[in-house]
């Protein structure tokens, strides 16, 4: 029997891979992936960039040249082809993907009408069947040399002569070239791949019962290969930025604008890209095709000052879009909503941070002081997040602490209209609580406050905001009115 043979086209010489590198491009900014979308690689919300390098043996004149371990899910026309160290060594006449992988069932296909050798068992015997192959509905159907008809319904293996042509084991890209060379020339191949994603996964420890608090902090990233191929001691980049692409095919722009920021533990170094970041790991490792790996993005940092902060939206509006004057005097009249617990710092080198720091899911613990023992309080997820900005992580709704909100008094008038508010939030903690009370003016952009009973900061075009202190297990009010106006014609 002849052993399985790559047609002649498709023979390939293995050498030694050098400079071998994968940038993964994330869209996965909440973290974590579902079974279901692990099943399809083209439901996975990332790519990459695969750059291959390899010495291939060149033929004069015109001859095809082989890739055959590049990812199942490759787009084709994002492929270059080039040869660095002899720019004109050839030329591409064409290009192929070839993808129709061997498997039992083309096997069978392509077997139709020939004969096969089929092992499967006999009462309690395991015997050899062979013949001309007529049919693979239901089963196995074979017409042997006496010319009987045999059905095999369950089999053991099948023997084949030998691979057919056209029949791949891996996915190949297949080049035509037109080559001025007839020795070793090295070969680079970048191509973009779908089934690739990374997000980062943070852990934050943080101590101190009062509003004040520290933290520690320290981050890992999960990177899921699901291309089709595997990648053996490759450098690994990660880009986190919303990079643009046009139908899945436009190519990222790619240009160093800053020195090299080393993260903390010297694993990842940081740079920015264009206007992204690139997060570059300096040692190789493998990918593995249908993997799921972790690598540390930061050691552990500790000291990193925060705060903790209750939150009182009644309305639960955070953007208000002014289309026209809202004048139904029950609007948002009445609310009893929750207060919102959040921890807060600040991502600058002064409190030991200071790194970009890449979408993901955060999920924060605190130490129960009567036993040591780690406590999960809560998890939130960041979007891209700068050096030098604030990290707010909504954690839960407090138990102790409720708010009411409470519409006054409504007026219409010739021109617009005058609201009052009470708010009131109730503490019954045994400690003083301060509640930042958010509100949204939402019915018209031209507002104006006329009364208030405690300070309040504007804090954009149609919030403003009142910081209470309210004092142990009591209860706190405030009022203020505000007076909107618009043009007549406009009600």
């Amino acid at each position: 029997m002849k052993p399985f043979l790559l047609p002649t086209l498709l023979l390939i010489s293995y050498m030694s891979q050098a400079n071998n590198s994968i940038t993964i491009y994330s869209g996965n900014h909440q973290g974590h992936l579902n079974q279901n979308q692990l099943q399809n690689a083209h439901s996975i919300p990332g790519y990459a960039v695969v750059k291959q390098t390899k010495i291939r043996t060149f033929q004069k004149g015109e001859f095809n040249l082989a890739f055959d371990d590049v990812a199942e899910h490759i787009d084709p026309t994002t492929v270059t082809f080039k040869t660095p160290e002899n720019p004109n060594a050839a030329r591409v006449l064409d290009q192929n993907f070839q993808f129709d992988l061997v498997g039992t069932d083309k096997l069978l296909q392509k077997y139709l009408d020939q004969t096969i050798h089929v092992n499967h068992n006999e009462g309690t015997r395991s015997i050899e069947t062979s013949g001309k192959l007529l049919s693979t509905h239901g089963g196995i159907t074979l017409q042997t040399k006496t010319d009987s008809i045999i059905t095999i319904q369950q089999w053991n293996h099948i023997k084949f002569p030998e691979l057919p042509g056209g029949l791949l084991t891996k996915p190949t890209l297949v080049w035509l070239l037109d080559s001025n060379s007839d020795d070793e020339e090295l070969v680079a191949l970048t191509y973009q791949t779908q089934g690739m994603t990374w997000w980062a996964d943070y852990n934050i420890t943080i101590e101190g019962e009062d509003q004040g608090c520290e933290l520690d902090l320290s981050s890992w990233v999960s990177i899921v290969n699901k291309s089709g191929a595997s990648f053996s001691d490759t450098q690994l980049k990660l880009i986190a930025g919303d990079v643009n692409r046009v139908q899945s095919n436009q190519r990222p722009q790619q240009y160093v604008r800053e020195a090299m920021l080393k993260t903390a533990n010297q694993d990842f170094t940081e740079q920015a890209l264009f206007e992204y970041h690139l997060y570059k790991l300096p040692r190789a490792i493998d990918l593995p095709n249908n993997s799921t790996k972790q690598i540390q993005l930061l050691n552990q940092t500790s000291g990193i000052a925060c705060e903790r902060k209750l939150i009182f939206n009644g309305t639960g509006q955070h953007q208000v879009n002014y289309h026209r004057p809202i004048t139904d005097a029950g609007y948002y009249a009445q609310t009893d909503s929750k207060v919102e617990a959040q921890l807060r710092f600040e991502n600058t080198e002064k409190n030991q941070l200071g790194i970009p720091l890449p979408a993901g899911r955060v999920r924060v613990n605190m130490t129960d002081t009567t036993d040591g023992s780690l406590e999960f309080i809560g998890e939130d997820s960041i979007e891209h997040t700068p050096k030098n900005d604030t990290i707010t992580l909504k954690l839960g709704n407090s138990f102790d602490v409720k708010g009411k909100r409470v519409q006054q008094h409504f007026e219409l008038t010739n021109d617009g209209l005058i609201e009052q508010f009470e708010i009131s939030i109730s503490n019954q903690k045994d400690i003083p609580q301060q509640v930042e009370i958010i509100e949204p003016l939402y019915r018209w952009s031209n507002w104006q406050i006329t009364q208030h009973d405690e300070h309040y900061n504007k804090t954009n075009a149609s919030t403003i905001n009142f910081m209470l202190e309210v004092p142990a297990e009591s209860t706190k009010s405030i009022k203020y009115t505000v007076q909107y106006q618009w043009p007549k014609n406009l009600k």
